[in-house]
Parts: C-alpha cells; structure tokens; sequence
C-alpha cells in the first residue's frame, strides 16, 4: 500500500529522530538534511537504509545526494512506490 507524503513525512521524522536524536517535530519538508539539521553522510547512509525498509522503496546511492531536503526525500520515496 503507498504512503501519503504526509505518512512519508512523519515516517522519516521518526527514522531521523532515532538516528540523531533530534526531535521528529524539527523535520520538515524545507528543512536540509545537511545544512538545517546537520546530518553526516555516514547518518543519511543509515535514514536511507532505514527509509528503504520502513517504505520498501530502493533508493540507489547515486540518488542520495540528490536528496538535500526533507521534501526531496519525501517526493523521492512517494514516486518510488509506484
């Protein structure tokens, strides 16, 4: 069953949440996962792989640093569980 971006939304907040320990409230969609909420590409490897599972989507590596905000994650997995 897809997802709604706001399900993917809340989804990832909890996955960032876990992984950094920041509060699942400061991730939103304008947020950058670099810049805004300071996240290391060793933990953005660790969200994707967790939002993989969590959404049963693929998300190749060479994706990923196209992936600079939270809505660019957001609309990546919502198209890519169709």
């Amino acid at each position: 069953m897809a997802h709604t971006e706001s399900e993917i939304l809340a989804g990832l907040a909890e996955i960032v949440n876990e992984e950094t320990g920041l509060a699942a409230e400061t991730v939103e969609p304008s947020k950058s996962f670099t810049d805004d909420l300071d996240i290391d590409s060793i933990s953005m490897m660790t969200i994707v792989v967790n939002a993989e599972e969590k959404f049963d989507v693929k998300i190749p590596d060479d994706e990923v640093k196209n992936l600079s905000t939270v809505q660019d994650a957001v609309t990546f997995i919502h198209n890519a569980q169709n």
